[in-house]
């Protein structure tokens, strides 16, 4: 993440960041972004994002970078989020999930239409029209959730 949000203030770009507590307190933040927002535990920090976020993109990472995937893809499975979600498949690296999301629909424990909750990229330079063509999902498309 520190990674990007250099790219991006290089770039001149503004970067805002939202971190818990404990972790402002480790020291981990990032101290060069244009803004920090400190939260008072994870939870807080994935609903603010979320809710002031137009897309969700997720870059190649670890545990963290897939829970906040699943959970944006489970908040727009229920109609909570209606927003774009973006895995950028570097390298093939998301290649075994998507695999594992086909097998969720084939095996019936999600339903098809779901496919198109998100997308997936090749590479960074195709996340901003993935994020301009991507279906819109309407908080009704909650009613087949359930299926």
């Amino acid at each position: 993440m520190g990674a990007l949000a250099d790219a991006a203030l290089a770039a001149g770009a503004r970067v805002v960041g939202v971190i818990p507590q404990f972790m402002y307190d480790l020291e981990w933040a990032h101290r060069g972004l244009s803004e920090l927002l400190v939260v008072n535990d994870i939870h807080e920090r994935k609903r603010l994002m979320i809710d002031t976020a137009d897309a969700v993109i997720a870059l190649p990472g670890g545990c963290g970078t897939l829970e906040e995937l699943f959970e944006a893809i489970t908040w727009k499975r229920l109609g909570l989020y209606g927003g774009a979600i973006v895995i950028v498949n570097t390298c093939g690296f998301f290649r075994p999930l998507i695999e594992l999301l086909e097998s969720a629909i084939n095996c019936s424990f999600m339903d098809p239409r779901h496919r198109a909750m998100w997308t997936v990229v090749e590479e960074p330079e195709a996340v901003l029209d993935a994020i301009r063509t991507s279906p819109p999902w309407p908080h009704d498309n909650r009613r087949f959730a359930a299926l």
